[in-house]
């Protein structure tokens, strides 16, 4: 009889609630990284079609044109929403894609706080439970 590491079966899958919440924050990583990536498109298209929407800023670091704007949320709600699919398909590099495309969305979100403050803190924090989520998720075997 061998004996396996504590923590995990006979065929090196990690078990106990850790993994579980892990592997099951990841698919719901997914499903929200596809909801915030039409999110994203939303208010990219909104910042393109009408600059009346968001407010004018006085003086801003980052104050670019709305034009600019919708452009960006438009482009990152397009791979956000991309990579949530890949995640969703169960593959590595959507994963790898979705934690570094989260990184973006958030600093986006960041940059975008003056122009709609509630829905960047929201979606700032959405970003920081993906990131976690998709960091901790270890219910795919490791390739030696």
């Amino acid at each position: 009889m061998t004996s396996t590491p504590s923590g995990t079966t006979g065929s090196g899958t990690p078990t106990g609630t850790g993994n579980a919440w892990a592997a099951g924050g990841a698919m719901f990583a997914g499903v929200l990284m596809i909801v915030s990536g039409v999110f994203g498109i939303i208010e990219g298209i909104v910042a393109l079609a009408n600059d009346e929407v968001y407010t004018h800023l006085g003086d801003y670091t980052f104050k670019f044109d709305l034009t600019a704007w919708g452009w960006i949320h438009l482009i990152v709600g397009i791979l956000v929403l991309v990579a949530g699919a890949a995640i969703l398909k169960g593959s590595e590099a959507g994963r790898v894609a979705g934690i570094a495309l989260t990184c973006l969305y958030v600093i986006v979100h960041f940059m975008w706080l003056p122009y709609q403050p509630l829905w960047s803190i929201v979606a700032i924090l959405i970003g920081v439970f993906v990131i976690w989520a998709l960091c901790t998720d270890n219910s795919r075997p490791a390739r030696h």
